[in-house]
């Protein structure tokens, strides 16, 4: 059982911080990667997830690349830190959470596309005048900020 689930176990469905990293994976014809995920049904967003116990918010973005989309992240930069009141989010069980989202971009990586049928459903690299209109709205401000160069480290 990972943190989150043992954090519920404690405090119900009353809201709750969690932290969390994404990766803006860019190759090399300057597209990003997105995964298509199965909850919501079929919405796209960058491949990431929630920190857990003892982890960096580097380790995150690390094992939830690998784990999400079969690649392994070089040297990752920071682009910015997202949190407030507009990263409420309440699930479809109930679970309220505010997500404080770290996230890294890339053009270090390697590996051959996977996908875990049970977090993915398709993986494809995107142009960002291109991206999906059912996409994560916060990860898309991610790839707006990333793309115009509004971040923290270049």
């Amino acid at each position: 059982m990972g943190y989150v689930e043992e954090l519920r176990k404690l405090v119900g469905k009353r809201p709750v911080i969690l932290t969390g990293a994404v990766v803006v994976v860019m190759d090399d014809k300057e597209r990003i990667l997105l995964q298509q995920r199965p909850y919501p049904e079929g919405i796209w967003g960058l491949p990431g997830g929630l920190m857990e116990l003892g982890e960096s918010t580097e380790d995150t973005a690390r094992r939830e690349l690998l784990e999400e989309t079969g690649l392994s992240a070089g040297k990752l930069k920071l682009a910015s830190v997202y949190s407030g009141p507009e990263h409420f989010v309440k699930a479809e069980n109930g679970d309220e959470f505010y997500v404080v989202t770290i996230a890294y971009y890339t053009r270090e990586y390697e590996g051959i596309l996977q996908t875990d049928s049970s977090e993915t459903i398709d993986l494809k690299f995107f142009h960002p005048d291109e991206l999906p209109e059912n996409m994560v709205k916060s990860h898309r401000k991610v790839v707006e900020d990333v793309n115009s160069g509004n971040i923290v480290s270049s």
